[in-house]
């Protein structure tokens, strides 16, 4: 069994994989501006620069809410925090459409940790560019969210498929594997569930999260 500390230590190792190219443009972008003296180029460079501390900014935001405690937050959160998130990291991809049908106000805390995480799983799975819709409603006293990748060669796991459906043996877990192991576990602890369907042109994620106390729609 997987502990609690050896997920941090997974998670935390995905972070920093995550956040290696952003932070590595800007160190190259700042060793360039340092020997470049064409005013064109210099200004092509604090171009890049700006992208690049955009870009980080955007991803430490996203983990925040997908892998932290949200600080900041009450029990819910308002549901244009995720979306936002998404569009900054879909913002400088052309070949990346984002599609947000998210009906409520606010969502739980755990329930955005889930649709974060989903939501990233899908983005990864579209190596040629696609469509990812996302979306989230509460029913019978619980929130839905689904999540749908589509693209000319959409491209999953199955390693993640089995951290998401719990048939992953401790042995497999890595930085790769930790956010959907992550998932499985928070969807059991809230009494939900969550599942996927793969083809190569599309990846169909589902989670169910039963309202938790503090709820707020």
């Amino acid at each position: 069994m997987t502990s609690s500390t050896d997920l941090a230590a997974l998670l935390c190792s995905r972070l920093c994989h995550d956040m290696l190219s952003p932070v590595g443009a800007l160190n190259n972008g700042l060793e360039l501006l340092a020997d470049e003296n064409d005013p064109a180029m210099r200004q092509r460079c604090l171009e890049l620069l700006e992208q690049s501390a955009r870009t980080s900014a955007s991803k430490l935001k996203f983990f925040r809410l997908a892998y932290g405690a949200a600080g900041g937050f009450g029990e819910s959160v308002p549901s244009d925090e995720p979306r936002d998130l998404l569009e900054a990291l879909t913002a400088d991809n052309e070949r990346l459409t984002l599609e947000w049908s998210v009906s409520e106000a606010n969502l739980s805390k755990p329930a955005v940790k889930v649709l974060l995480n989903l939501a990233a799983m899908g983005l990864d799975t579209l190596v040629r560019g696609g469509t990812l819709e996302v979306g989230a409603e509460r029913q019978d006293g619980a929130t839905e969210i689904a999540i749908r990748a589509t693209g000319p060669k959409v491209a999953f796991d199955d390693v993640v498929g089995k951290a998401l459906s719990g048939e992953l043996e401790d042995s497999d877990l890595s930085g790769r594997t930790a956010p959907a192991h992550m998932i499985k576990l928070l969807c059991d602890e809230q009494g939900g569930g969550v599942q996927y369907a793969h083809t190569p042109e599309a990846l169909v994620l589902g989670a169910v999260m039963p309202d938790g106390e503090g709820m707020i729609g």
